[in-house]
């Protein structure tokens, strides 16, 4: 089998590697002429981001670039990159990167046009209809890790400074005008980085696959996607070099973020609050606080999940598919406890209430409540 191919769902996606040789006429396509790159301060320094701005130069689009993007990036990295893009004239954006650099990009593309403050966008009701959608600009998506999925997605995780509180800021428009998937340019992430990103990836296919919403759709790719991460992840972790299992993870990170327009639950409403606060990467986070998350869900889940398992030729019912999430998380050096990344049992009342807040307990197939979900913190703080 090839591993190249263009793809129209949801926006188009040109899948396979060598293909972010194709930027420049992606931005030709979009109908870019003054692109500015956004990506984080660590990527800006690599050679994945001058060969990028190398490819821009030589067709004549300059090679503007702004880095000033943290790992949860907040209203003030926002504030920055919509005045580098205005000062700058520019008139589109290319979002490089994983998920801080795809995430800021695209929101400076939506509010470098918006007269309200970017709270006003986020993901609440018909809040997105608030925007002026004419001044939305065009977006280009490159992705540089295998998880997330943000560059097919439609919204924007922004981090509220003063609240430590992750937002997100949708807009039907903000879904990328075409998405460059290269795995080539996912072979230099580290293994602890592939291990998180490639779990952030599986979070959101069991999650959507689990999510008692209807989108039939979203449930089969969510399927396939833990399939793809099941059987290439550790390829990946063990030979980061192993082309064929970044491709198939590049392609599983986008399936995660189409799928889970069938909602997400309680591993991510635990992390989010989690990230804002104590800074940490956000699919290991997944990870760490998945086993509880499965725990408590299993009455709602446990046909479905040994469905799953036969599929994913684990076998052994709910039981079989606990036992092998445990497996690839110790097998990809995950910690096995919040504890062990640092997380302190006092901020738990704290951390409780802004999981409940967050818009992803509504997609989970057990309701929340603040006695649950606080007694998710305490076991997965082991």
């Amino acid at each position: 089998m090839t591993l190249t191919g263009t793809w129209s769902y949801p926006t188009q996606i040109r899948f396979g590697a060598g293909r972010v040789a194709e930027l420049a006429g992606a931005c030709a396509e979009a109908g870019i002429t003054r692109p500015l790159l956004v990506t984080d301060r660590v990527l800006a320094t690599l050679e994945v981001t001058e060969r990028a701005l190398g490819l821009l130069d030589e067709a004549g689009f300059g090679r503007a670039l702004f880095a000033e993007v943290d790992p949860n990036p907040n209203e003030a990295n926002l504030e920055a990159g919509v005045a580098a893009y205005r000062d700058g004239g520019h008139d589109g954006v290319i979002a490089f990167g994983g998920g801080s650099g795809l995430d800021l990009g695209k929101a400076v593309a939506f509010m470098a046009g918006q007269t309200r403050p970017v709270w006003d966008f986020e993901d609440v009701g018909d809040w997105w209809t608030r925007a002026n959608a004419d001044a939305i600009a065009p977006v280009i998506a490159v992705p540089t890790t295998a998880g997330t999925g943000s560059e097919v997605g439609r919204a924007s995780v922004i981090t509220n400074a003063a609240t430590h509180e992750k937002k997100i800021i949708f807009h039907p428009r903000m879904l990328p005008k075409v998405v460059i998937a290269d795995p080539e340019l996912t072979v230099g992430m580290p293994p602890a980085i592939t291990a998180g990103t490639g779990m952030d990836a599986f979070a959101h296919c069991l999650e959507a696959y689990c999510s008692p919403h209807f989108h039939p759709m979203s449930a089969g790719i969510a399927l396939e996607g833990m399939r793809l991460v099941a059987e290439n992840l550790p390829r990946a972790y063990r030979d980061g070099s192993d082309l064929g299992a970044r491709a198939q993870m590049l392609a599983a990170g986008g399936m995660g973020a189409v799928a889970f327009q069938k909602g997400l639950g309680a591993i991510h409403a635990l992390s989010h609050p989690l990230g804002a606060v104590y800074g940490l990467h956000h699919g290991t986070l997944n990870a760490v606080v998945m086993p509880a998350v499965l725990r408590l869900n299993r009455p709602a889940v446990e046909d479905r999940l040994a469905r799953a398992a036969d599929y994913l030729r684990i076998g052994g019912g709910f039981e079989g598919f606990f036992d092998f999430v445990m497996r690839l998380r110790a097998d990809l050096g995950i910690p096995a406890t919040l504890r062990d990344m640092g997380v302190a049992d006092d901020r738990l009342d704290a951390l409780t209430e802004m999981a409940m807040r967050d818009p992803s307990c509504g997609g989970n197939p057990v309701a929340l409540t603040r006695d649950n979900v606080r007694q998710l913190f305490v076991e997965a703080s082991g």
